[in-house]
This record gives structure tokens, sequence and C-alpha cells, in this order.
């Protein structure tokens, strides 16, 4: 897959998930990478053999004070070998990366794990 169609897949899950949330990204860049690098390892405590399919690096909207100005974005991170090495199907890939964007999205919401995967189920049904 090529990056160009990575980039193309990644939109249009944007496009299909709760639009309210994603109307409210403020401040968010939303990319994808190869791989994490080391540093992105070290923030999700992955171990050597671990996958890191995404990952929010931010401020949470429940953390940011009056004091939040004039800061660098939250970037959210996608990491497609990661994602293809989880999925055999363009299918399969394409629910991948929209249930990992929606989980980093979440984390952008302050959401911990067991409310994100709440409101993943409410909404896959």
């Amino acid at each position: 897959m090529t990056d160009e169609d990575f980039d193309r897949m990644i939109t249009k899950a944007m496009d299909e998930l709760p639009q309210k949330y994603i109307k409210g990204l403020n401040n968010v860049a939303v990319v994808y990478a190869d791989e994490p690098d080391e540093n992105q390892r070290k923030k999700a405590n992955l171990q050597p053999n671990g996958i890191l399919l995404g990952l929010y690096e931010g401020i949470p909207l429940t953390q940011r004070g009056s004091g939040y100005t004039f800061v660098l974005p939250d970037k959210i991170t996608l990491f497609k070998n990661s994602l293809l090495m989880v999925t055999n199907s363009y299918e399969s890939l394409f629910e991948q990366v929209k249930r990992t964007l929606w989980h980093e999205i979440a984390h952008f919401y302050g959401l911990n794990h067991d409310r994100i995967h709440e409101l993943q189920d409410k909404h896959s049904h």
C-alpha cells in the first residue's frame, strides 16, 4: 500500500467517525509513520516485540486550563507497518485504521481505556 493510499484511507476513516468528535479536534494533527520512533516507543511503554498501532501525544482536552495558549499541536500518529501487520485485507485494514483513530481521538477527549471500549462497542453495533 502506498503512502498516498494510506493517507486516503485515514481521511475516509475520519469521515466515517462520529463528526461531532472530529469537529472538536482543536489543535490536533493526524499523521502517519511507518514505525514508532524510539521516543514514541518509550511513551507507550512498548516492549521490544510490541506492536503499536497508534499514539496520541499531547494535552487532553480535560487537562487544558486557561494557560493553554501558543501550544504546539497535539498529534495522533497511525503506524502503517503495524496496522498492515495485524490485518489481512483492505477491509480489515480500513476497519482497524478507523478503530485506532477512534481510540486515539478518545484519548484527546481525556477518556480512559474502559470508557473508550464502552463507546466503541456502542458505535459499532
